[in-house]
């Protein structure tokens, strides 16, 4: 197998993903900067963006698209991953799309927006309120947590959304083993970052700092996403109920999954039986004992911790909302469709105190 690095288009370039897809990729052996697309900071060095990323990228200024495009010819392989907003993401990807198609270019897009999360139409514009810009490309996109597809048959991919991923990688296992009823109620809180860089109320500080609040109760646009998507990885359908919350910290989600039980199974029965579902997975961890944020912020991992009473089994999750809900899920997509270990690149350790 050759490991000679292919160039990466990253679009939506100046937001926190992007930033993280950034990180990712500089450190990626098998993968190189190409082209970091962003319309509103064109033309400014990627260091005036990302502080963090100027020493390795002394030299990289973002680019429009129109230079991405042009820069395709460059080389007949590429990877294209998208950090743009929803609604945005499916009209960039499209258009690229169809720039390499017809320069003869092999372009492989995992798009880590909610534009191609949905296979239908019409369950897109019913969370999103608006027409998809490239209803043409939804059958050749897959959107699943890659620990619930071994294989892919299309030519891209799409990861979940961030609280998606947390909820999906605790309510699958158990669905799919029949331990509990299909109903589950979750409660979750995710790290500023979730909001993305614009300013606004909830993500400024003197309100975010030392407070705790739940938003959008039993009606986030994830909810509908997660029972699709849990549907898809067991063939069972799903009743949820979720409550976000915003915490008081950066980047991280907590999620708390609860449902009645199915089996009369002990606990550590269990938990064993949600480590064999993930025997398999690098980056998912099983505990023993409930699982800290901070063990995991800024790594690709997921711990999850499993427990259970006479009538209820509850698992926390833990993720890093940025990587492994978003930029590093991504590219365990990006290693699964060039056929490289899903590891590869991702293999990240916590910095532990932050």
């Amino acid at each position: 197998m050759s490991t000679t690095s292919l160039p990466v288009i990253v679009l939506g370039g100046s937001g926190y993903v992007a930033g993280e897809f950034l990180r990712l990729i500089a450190q990626h052996p098998r993968l190189r900067l190409g082209a970091a697309v962003s319309m509103s900071a064109a033309g400014q060095p990627i260091g005036k963006a990302f502080a963090h990323l100027g020493p390795v990228f002394a030299t990289e200024r973002f680019v429009s698209l129109d230079t991405a495009i042009e820069r395709l010819a460059d080389a007949p392989r590429w990877i294209a991953v998208s950090a743009a907003p929803h609604g945005a993401s499916a009209p960039l990807v499209a258009q690229l799309l169809g720039a390499a198609d017809a320069a003869g270019i092999q372009l492989t897009v995992v798009d880590a927006s909610a534009d191609f999360r949905f296979r239908s139409t019409a369950q897109y514009e019913e969370i999103y309120h608006a027409a998809h810009a490239a209803p043409h490309l939804l059958e050749s996109f897959r959107c699943a947590v890659p620990e619930h597809l071994e294989e892919i048959d299309t030519p891209h991919a799409a990861q979940p959304g961030c609280f998606a991923t947390a909820m999906l990688l605790s309510i699958v296992p158990l669905t799919a083993k029949g331990l509990s009823e299909p109903n589950f109620c979750v409660s979750a809180i995710t790290g500023s970052t979730g909001a993305g860089g614009t300013p606004r109320e909830t993500t400024h500080h003197p309100v975010r700092q030392s407070n705790v609040f739940a938003y959008q109760p039993l009606k986030h646009r994830h909810d509908p996403e997660v029972r699709v998507l849990s549907e898809a990885a067991t063939r069972r359908s799903i009743e949820l109920h979720f409550v976000p919350h915003s915490g008081p910290f950066a980047r991280g989600i907590h999620a708390t999954v609860f449902a009645p039980r199915a089996t009369n199974d002990s606990p550590e029965q269990i938990r064993a039986a949600v480590a064999d579902y993930y025997r398999n997975a690098a980056f998912v961890r099983v505990l023993e004992a409930p699982p800290r944020l901070k063990d995991v912020v800024g790594t690709n991992f997921a711990n999850l911790s499993v427990d259970a009473d006479a009538q209820t089994i509850t698992v926390c999750c833990v993720i890093d909302n940025l990587v492994k809900g978003a930029a590093g899920g991504a590219l365990q997509w990006v290693n699964r469709l060039l056929g490289w270990p899903e590891t590869e690149g991702l293999m990240i350790a916590p910095p532990g105190w932050i």
